[in-house]
């Protein structure tokens, strides 16, 4: 991947990020979510594909990855900070369902985004919570 791959991926999880912030708050669909991001922002330099998947992918499986990641969490997952909650439904998602996404990559840019936009600490729990949950999302791969 080259650095203007990642980084229009790296953009389309921001975006992601923000769609799924939006649709915990609101309870919108993802085809609506998805619609009002193409009507708002340009698609430019984001990867317009992989924003969508993460969104529909998120919103549709949903009660998977909140079960993948509530063992290893210390509290009730409704209790996580939003968008913490957001950055690890996107990361377990990715680590899930998106095989080709290294998982040292899936972990690197849910640590980012949890500094840019979460709590004071709240890249700590996420790398805390990824650590536990990516041996066990691949399996097959070296994590761990």
């Amino acid at each position: 991947m080259t650095n203007r791959a990642g980084g229009s991926r790296r953009l389309a999880r921001r975006a992601a990020l923000q769609g799924l912030y939006q649709w915990q708050a609101t309870g919108q669909g993802a085809e609506e979510i998805v619609g009002q991001f193409e009507q708002e922002r340009t698609f430019e330099r984001l990867d317009e594909e992989f924003f969508r998947l993460l969104v529909q992918g998120v919103i549709n499986h949903v009660r998977e990855l909140d079960t993948a990641l509530e063992s290893h969490i210390d509290r009730p997952f409704s209790q996580v900070d939003p968008v913490e909650r957001a950055v690890l439904r996107i990361a377990a998602f990715e680590l899930i369902h998106c095989s080709e996404v290294p998982w040292r990559v899936v972990i690197n840019e849910s640590i980012e985004l949890a500094r840019t936009f979460g709590a004071e600490q709240g890249h700590r729990f996420v790398n805390g919570v990824l650590d536990k949950l990516a041996p066990v999302a691949r399996r097959h791969d070296d994590a761990g």
